[in-house]
């Protein structure tokens, strides 16, 4: 049933623009799967085991648009090369039982934390209606410093897209049983992170939600600018608050691409807190609840962490979109998309 909802809430997005979507199709390697939209590759799902948790990378936009930086899986003639953790779109968080799973890139194979992929339980394309989508069930588990089972992670992840609008989404869901009791911790780093193409690090003069925005020339040091559903720019407004969707936007290879990322009202503690940074960080957060409140010292709301707490058999789920687009966007049509995905 998950499956159904994740495809019918992507077309729905899709059939919003009065779009017929794309086929999508999938290539499987010994370590990862490629997911092509129509013909472009928009993604790699990597989950080798010498590497701490599964991940998405080279994500990129219908219009052949990187949004994800390479490194550290390969280099890049003066980009960067901070937080080496940081891999393409990756869903995991610090700390849960006080093991912390985020600050990562390598474990060789058998050494935890990790999370360890364990099978692929569904991949597939399918149509409904006019709108066709792509799917990968995958089963991960959840190893801790200790070398102990802590979760299991079901997720479902459902691609699709039309080129002719340069509209690409990923519908994730995840949802973690836990196989003890299992606390996480209030703290910034988690849960869905995706480091961002170093050409889209925020800026001054980054491009802004405005369909008479100033393009700035192309530059390897950041031409990007956060929006928000709350009607906030900057990383340094959004930073630590709750918001129904972020986006960002600049400039590569000469043209205008961006990211967005939907909150969907049955995740956990929706509306979500952000854990966006300049340098090109765009993670979204409903766990960091206490610690985002600490951080931002408004007296006039004393901190209440969050604190999830899951006893055996408990499951937590999470729910978001990345949505890839080329072409300057502005807040309202970023709205109407995540209207149509929320309902």
């Amino acid at each position: 049933m998950k499956v159904f909802i994740a495809g019918v809430s992507l077309v729905l997005l899709v059939a919003s623009l009065s779009l017929a979507g794309v086929p999508v199709s999938f290539q499987t390697g010994e370590s990862y799967v490629d997911v092509t939209v129509g013909s472009q590759r928009v993604a790699r799902y990597i989950f080798d085991s010498n590497l701490p948790k599964p991940s998405l990378v080279n994500v990129t936009s219908l219009g052949g648009l990187e949004v994800t930086r390479r490194w550290p899986l390969t280099e890049l003639a003066g980009g960067s090369m901070d937080h080496h953790h940081h891999v393409g779109i990756f869903f995991c968080v610090d700390r849960v039982n006080g093991t912390n799973f985020w600050n990562y890139y390598k474990n060789p194979d058998g050494e935890e934390p990790k999370i360890r992929h364990v099978r692929f339980d569904k991949i597939e394309s399918s149509d409904w209606h006019e709108g066709q989508y792509g799917v990968i069930e995958a089963t991960s588990h959840w190893i801790d410093k200790h070398g102990e089972f802590l979760l299991e992670e079901r997720r479902t992840m459902t691609f699709g897209g039309e080129p002719s609008e340069g509209i690409c989404g990923i519908d994730l869901i995840i949802d973690l049983t836990a196989q003890r009791e299992v606390v996480f911790e209030d703290i910034e780093e988690g849960v869905l992170g995706i480091r961002l193409s170093d050409y889209l690090r925020e800026t001054n003069t980054g491009v802004r939600p405005s369909k008479d925005a100033e393009i700035p020339k192309e530059d390897v040091l950041g031409t990007g600018r956060y929006f928000s559903s709350a009607g906030q720019e900057t990383a340094k407004h959004i930073w630590g608050k709750r918001h129904r969707w972020v986006a960002i936007q600049g400039v590569r290879n000469g043209k205008v691409v961006g990211v967005a990322v939907f909150d969907h009202p049955d995740s956990v503690n929706h509306p979500t807190y952000w854990h966006v940074r300049n340098y090109g960080l765009l993670s979204v957060n409903p766990l960091g609840q206490g610690d985002f409140q600490r951080q931002q010292k408004d007296r006039k709301n004393p901190v209440k962490p969050f604190r999830l707490t899951l006893e055996k058999g408990q499951t937590a789920h999470f729910r978001f979109m990345v949505v890839m687009f080329d072409g300057v966007r502005t807040e309202a049509d970023v709205e109407n998309w995540y209207r149509h995905y929320a309902r």
